[in-house]
Formats: C-alpha cells, structure tokens, sequence
C-alpha cells in the first residue's frame, strides 16, 4: 500500500470518529447529568425491592383475615413477577450507564436514546403495577371495614358503582399523571441536558 492508498483510507474514514478537544471537553460535560441518573436509578432499584419485601408483610402487618390471605399472596405472586421482569430490565440499563464512558458522539447519542428508551420503559413499569395496587388498596380497605362495620362486598346501589368506577379510573389517570412528573423530575431534566450537549455538537 503506497502514500496515496493511505491516505484515501484515511479520508474515507467516518469523521464522526474524529474528536476535536473543543468537541471531546462538551461530550464530557454530559457526565455530570448522567451521574445524577445513575444516582437516582441505583436509589430507586434498593427502594423498588424494600417496597416489594414490605408489601408481602402486608397480611401480617394489617392482621388479614384467614381468608384473604392465599388470595392475597397469588396476586402478589403475580405481582412480583411483573416486577421482577421490568426491575431486572431497569438493573441492566443501570449496569450499562455504569459502564459508559463519554469519550465520543456515537456514544453520547447511544446514550441519550437508551436513557430515553428506559424512561418510557418505567412508564410502562408503573402502569403494569397501577391494577395491582388498586387490588391490593381494595383488599385492604375492605378488610379493615368488615371488621368493624356490617360492610358486604359487591353489595352496592347503582349510584355506588358508578361512585367505585369512577374512583377507580380516577386512581389509574392520576397514576399516569404522578408517573410523568416522577420520570420527567428524576431522569427527564438530566436526559434534556445530554440531549442540550448533543444539539450543540450538531451545530458545529
């Protein structure tokens, strides 16, 4: 291979791969917002499994009638099952933050959109749970009614039911709600400042 092969490789070569000291020092900046998501995400994964573990001692705690408690621990079962596949998904996303090193653009553009392809994965982490814990509320509420009133359960005039139905989709568009300030507050205005970092790349 003479001179002139040489260097038609190395201007075919991508330039994306190229990194000027101005371009590596900003790429870099973004390593500070990614820490703050690193953070919050290993916070959120030890809360995640202490909330799992607690709410199994939840017949104990509220001294469940006998009754309840097989048909309470099949849908915790369930539950702890969702929880398990979307935690283990988020446990992976963490592990590769952690392992990330911003030294060009491709990997802060990897990056950003896989920060961005895990916030909607949470979203759709608290939806799948957001039935079973308007069971789980249920269940408690009426246990701890029952034992102290002759309430029945599915005993209820027209106007109750439409009372219970519209708690229950109120209970669902509220938890849409705090889960979109939740994934914007935590991780939404860390990944906008990635995304501020990229946008300044593009405009060289």
């Amino acid at each position: 291979m003479d001179f002139n092969d040489i260097q038609n490789a190395w201007n075919n070569d991508k330039s994306d791969n190229i990194v000027l000291p101005d371009d590596l020092e900003k790429i870099q900046s973004a390593n500070t917002p990614l820490d703050r998501i690193r953070k919050n995400l290993k916070s959120e994964l030890i809360a995640q499994g202490v909330s799992i573990v607690l709410i199994g001692f939840t017949p104990y705690i509220f001294h469940f009638e006998e009754k309840y408690i097989v048909p309470f621990f099949l849908l915790f079962a369930m539950f702890t099952a969702v929880c398990i596949y979307y935690l283990t998904k988020l446990y992976f996303f963490y592990k590769r933050l952690h392992n990330t090193a911003l030294k060009t653009k491709d990997n802060l553009y990897e990056t950003y959109f896989d920060i961005r392809l895990n916030m909607e994965l949470y979203k759709t982490f608290g939806f799948a749970l957001t039935p079973f814990m308007i069971v789980f509320l249920t269940v408690l509420i009426y246990d701890q009614t029952s034992k102290t009133t002759n309430f029945v359960m599915f005993d209820f005039s027209s106007t109750e039911i439409i009372g219970v139905f519209s708690a229950i989709l109120f209970s669902i568009l509220s938890m849409g709600l705090f889960l979109e300030w939740w994934v914007r507050f935590y991780y939404g205005k860390y990944a906008k400042e990635i995304k501020k970092v990229i946008d300044e790349l593009k405009e060289e």
